[in-house]
């Protein structure tokens, strides 16, 4: 009988698994046309081998950066800094716009200046925050977490405000007062867009880490090894520095969806 059943699947579906393996390899396609292209560009000599070298030697001069050590060690002390910067703007800035969110006017109130400093390129920022912080890590961790926190303050505000009024309906009905309101129902329905803005907000302030490491003066930093290798032509080391970079990005993006559907779940329902 068993078998029988077996026999009618393979018919009703003679790929077996072979849709879900599909779907599995769909996120790796980008990456095979990426690396395809950028293979054709160097070796078409379009552009200066010297300038341009292939995704091969590019990923040897990584590997080869890892296992030498110095690679890690820039690779190391970016990650500290971002880490620095998200959990200052994070800290600060969950409470913050939660706190804003609940009062409408409020958030009203200062919603000019939210956006004004949203809206303004931190990059410009940086002379400011040199005067202020100097040239040491400090700086650096300074002008990423205002960034970042500006992002996270935006957009827990923004989903504490839009919370699902039949919810807080529904709460006024059974005579919920309005700090449980705000514990047990505006909190929870701020969290999905709340971790849009974390998501957002890592992400900026490894992007100003980098820019701050490149043009404030450091000893370690991806950022400085890639403004050095370009200085002195290593192309190889600055691809592969690159590359890294890239590659941390988005592994941070995907472990902050991950946690997001962990505790997040009910997003959407």
């Amino acid at each position: 009988m068993n078998l029988t059943v077996k026999s009618l699947q393979i018919l009703k579906n003679p790929t077996g698994n072979y849709p879900n393996l599909v779907n599995k390899l769909l996120p790796f396609v980008g990456v095979i046309i990426l690396f395809a292209t950028w293979w054709l560009i160097a070796v078409s000599g379009w552009v200066n081998p010297v300038l341009l070298p292939t995704p091969l030697a590019t990923l040897n001069s990584l590997i080869s950066a890892l296992f030498s050590g110095t690679l890690m060690i820039d690779f190391i002390a970016t990650v500290i800094r971002t880490f620095q910067a998200f959990l200052i703007a994070a800290v600060m800035g969950v409470p913050l716009g939660v706190a804003l969110g609940s009062s409408e006017k409020v958030y009203r109130s200062v919603e000019f200046l939210i956006d004004f400093f949203r809206s303004t390129p931190a990059s410009a920022l940086i002379p400011m925050f040199i005067l202020f912080f100097g040239i040491s890590d400090g700086s650096k961790v300074a002008i990423a977490s205002f960034s970042a926190l500006l992002l996270i303050l935006f957009n827990s505000a923004y989903g504490v405000i839009n919370a699902k009024r039949s919810r807080i309906l529904a709460a006024n009905v059974m005579g919920a007062n309005q700090f449980q309101i705000f514990k047990d129902v505006l909190l929870w329905e701020s969290l999905p867009q709340t971790f849009i803005g974390l998501r957002s907000g890592i992400s900026i302030a490894l992007v100003i880490v980098i820019v701050a490491e490149m043009f404030i003066g450091t000893e370690q930093g991806l950022g400085k090894r890639i403004i050095d290798a370009q200085q002195i032509l290593n192309v190889q080391d600055m691809y592969a520095s690159i590359l890294i970079t890239g590659i941390l990005g988005y592994v941070l993006n995907v472990l902050f969806l991950l946690i997001e559907k962990r505790f997040v779940h009910w997003s959407g329902k």
